[in-house]
């Protein structure tokens, strides 16, 4: 699903607001998850899941197409983990 799908999908099943402040409400919750990762903090969605930020050790990869060996800086990297709720219903038979 794109972020504009789920605006449609919100703005039908809310036909009381106007497209416009879905597509506002949507971008102030994902620009809040970025800025709050940005600060290093997690984020946790009772039920859905939790996003943090990891950190990925720098080291020594290899370019695939020369071979040659890299040195890559370490960085962080986006974390998402399931919560109960949606593992067990992403699993269920």
């Amino acid at each position: 699903m794109t972020k504009s799908e789920l605006i449609e999908r919100v703005a039908s099943k809310n036909p009381h607001l106007a497209v416009k402040e879905v597509e506002k409400i949507v971008s102030v919750i994902f620009n809040n998850i970025i800025d709050t990762l940005a600060k290093g903090d997690r984020i946790e969605f009772r039920g859905f899941g939790a996003f943090s930020v990891r950190k990925r050790p720098s080291r020594i990869a290899k370019n695939p197409r020369s071979g040659e060996k890299v040195s890559v800086e370490e960085r962080n990297i986006p974390h998402f983990k399931t919560g109960k709720q949606l593992h067990e219903l992403l699993n269920s038979k």
